[in-house]
């Protein structure tokens, strides 16, 4: 019995596109940026919950919006370098990041994550 050797490529990561320092500055700062945006609204919306509430159970649906929003965002924004191209895909997809605060990405990249927008717009469609 032989065991695979390392040379093969067997590991999942391998097929991840490789992110050099000034896409890694350019895409910190676009996903903080689309981050920090939609953290924005939830705020924004929040304030107008509380500003609203009459009644205790209000009070709840303000906790369950902020509950759901939390676990939507924490679903949506991974900054791990294997999942940034999805990341980026759904953002684009969401109109959360443009195109402009992507520039600089290499084309590999663009590609994936233009890709991945428009399987998510077809997606919708469907």
């Amino acid at each position: 019995m032989s065991s695979p050797s390392i040379s093969q490529e067997t590991y999942p990561w391998q097929n991840q596109p490789t992110w050099s320092k000034s896409e890694k500055v350019i895409a910190r700062k676009a996903f903080d940026a689309a981050l920090g945006r939609e953290l924005l609204e939830v705020i924004r919306e929040a304030k107008r919950m509380a500003n609203q509430i009459q009644h205790s159970s209000e009070l709840w649906d303000l906790e369950h919006y902020l509950t759901e929003r939390r676990k939507e965002i924490d679903r949506k924004y991974d900054y791990r370098y294997s999942q940034l191209t999805d990341v980026f895909g759904r953002l684009l997809h969401e109109r959360r990041v443009t195109e402009e605060e992507l520039r600089g990405l290499r084309e590999d990249k663009m590609k994936l994550i233009h890709s991945f927008a428009e399987f998510l717009a077809r997606d919708a469609v469907a």
